[in-house]
């Protein structure tokens, strides 16, 4: 479809624990409106990544009313399933993490579907609001954002979810892009720029610190309002809700590991109300100040009744002593806070080692509203960086910069290869390639690097290969692909080597061996695109990705 046909360019944050969307039209593109209308939650540019389901699973709530409710005493039963964080399920998470886990028998996918089929409604019904005569399959371009740390698996199966969710009548439409969340909240950051004095040539960074993750990019700022990437953009699990999960350790510590478990398992509600109320009255004042501290108590009969039946032993005896009462004290919170923000503050000092002219950082995204990891932040780096600065709004950043990307593409002129990508080909087997893998014929199949991991390249670059049907009947002909992170791969089944696909073509019979078909394909856009061509007639097939999911 050709850009001209779109008349409404839309964008998707869907974060760990807050999504949100923007829009603007093109007649008027500086006007870029993230929505504030929630539920009945008016003011809020964004709403919690929760759903309810009732107990077949159909769902109940979203949004604002999915969180829990206060609990009651009398009432100790719940027979909807609460569920958040499913998005983490989506990523690979390293250092003994896990993704939160999910009512027995519901699969993520049916979660993110869920819930962006919810979300879909609400964008479908605002922009047929403002624009009533709008078509929504054929004017309307979605760019939806994704952690930096995402692989191509967990983008096609974003893809899938947001086609079974009617955010997009064709699973393949190209009316759905891509963009990381730092990507795009470095977009949104240009206009920033001016007001820190930071010219063409100028290289900064962006640290997105959202509810689950927290990704980085190094921009340097070109002529003509475009950015390049500078080194390849890095993310890890290590966002705001992280320090929730502190919380929990130590609440553990008091009522034991196990009473944790079975509220989990059994209450829910109870123990995310209890998170909700430790964010609310602790969390976000917190600001790493002594005199700024006040000791709270969390009493948990009135917050999560229920526990007192899990509380055994020994820890029973201290919680009826102490009347179920916890204090946090300022050192109890710094240290929940600490592990956190020192994995992020590594996360930085990996990526200026990257790079050591980085002129300004912008933190942005939700969790870079704390007070505490700012100041954390500027401590470690006010030497080395001369600006470091929260723009206003920093939990729009993304969203806003997503509509900016897809209003004008070209605004981001170089990506760094995050991937190593290659096919399998057949070549003559040579001395001192291993007996073992030597096939009948003396051939021997390799990984063929396509693109490399580190590179910086164009995002209109293309490479092409040409390949050919085996024999004159073959009438279909496919691409396998893989992809590593590794960069000295020989061989498809090497270690980290993984299968992502297949471009699958049909071919017409001609009863001749001059068939050679030419891959276009680009590694520039988030997604991977291929086209495919008949050097002899000029023909351009069709090309099918067949995801090895």
């Amino acid at each position: 479809m050709s850009y001209d046909a779109y008349r409404v360019f839309a964008a998707i944050d869907f974060g760990t624990t807050f999504s949100g969307f923007a829009y603007a039209h093109k007649s008027n593109p500086k006007e870029i409106i993230a929505h504030d209308d929630w539920q009945d939650f008016t003011g809020r540019f964004k709403t919690p990544t929760v759903i309810k389901y009732d107990e077949s699973f159909n769902l109940k709530y979203w949004g604002f009313p999915a969180l829990a409710e206060r609990p009651s005493r009398k009432r100790t039963s719940c027979k909807v399933k609460p569920v958040e964080r499913f998005k983490l399920h989506l990523g690979k998470m390293e250092n003994n993490k896990s993704p939160p886990q999910l009512p027995k028998g519901l699969d993520f996918k049916k979660a993110i579907t869920d819930y962006l089929r919810e979300m879909g409604k609400v964008l479908k019904e605002t922009l047929k609001i403002r624009w009533s005569k709008l078509e929504f399959y054929s004017q309307v371009l979605i760019v939806m954002t994704i952690p930096a740390e995402f692989d191509i698996i967990a983008i096609e199966t974003m893809r899938d979810c947001a086609f079974n969710a009617g955010l997009i009548d064709d699973k393949n439409s190209r009316n759905l892009k891509f963009t990381t969340e730092p990507e795009a909240a470095a977009i949104h950051c240009m206009k920033v720029l001016k007001e820190h004095d930071v010219g063409v040539g100028s290289t900064f960074m962006v640290v997105d610190c959202g509810g689950g993750t927290v990704d980085l990019t190094t921009r340097k700022l070109l002529e003509a309002e475009q950015l390049s990437e500078i080194t390849e953009r890095k993310g890890e699990f290590c966002g705001g809700s992280y320090v929730d999960e502190e919380f929990l350790k130590f609440l553990g510590r008091k009522v034991g590991q196990s009473a944790i478990k079975m509220l989990t398992e059994n209450h829910y509600s109870q123990l995310q109300y209890m998170v909700q109320e430790f964010c609310r009255r602790v969390k976000i004042p917190f600001t790493g100040q002594q005199k700024d501290f006040t000791p709270y108590d969390l009493d948990l009969e009135e917050l999560c009744p229920v526990i007192k039946q899990y509380v055994k032993g020994s820890e029973r005896n201290m919680m009826e002593e102490a009347e179920w009462c916890v204090e946090l004290k300022f050192e109890d919170v710094k240290s929940m806070f600490n592990p956190v923000v020192a994995q992020i503050i590594r996360l930085i000092r990996a990526q200026l080692n990257e790079n050591n002219n980085c002129a300004t950082m912008l933190l942005v995204g939700g969790f870079s509203e704390s007070k505490y990891l700012q100041a954390r932040i500027k401590q470690e780096f006010n030497k080395k960086v001369k600006n470091i600065s929260v723009p206003t709004h920093p939990m729009t950043a993304i969203v806003k910069g997503a509509v900016q990307y897809g209003l004008k593409p070209t605004i981001v002129s170089t990506r760094v290869l995050k991937w190593t990508y290659g096919t399998d080909v057949a070549r003559n087997w040579r001395k001192g390639d291993p007996p073992s893998r030597k096939l009948q014929g003396g051939k021997i199949i390799e990984f063929s690097q396509l693109a490399k991991r580190g590179t910086e390249i164009s995002v209109d670059s293309v490479v092409n290969r040409i390949f050919s049907p085996g024999h004159m009947l073959q009438d279909r002909m496919g691409l396998d692909m893989y992809y590593t992170d590794k960069n000295d791969a020989k061989f498809c089944d090497s270690p980290g080597v993984k299968l992502l696909g297949n471009w699958c073509i049909d071919l017409p019979i001609t009863f001749s061996d001059e068939r050679a078909v030419l891959f276009a394909l680009s590694f520039g856009e988030i997604e991977i695109l291929a086209t495919a061509f008949n050097i002899e007639t000029g023909e351009k097939y069709e090309t099918t990705f067949e995801l090895d999911i």
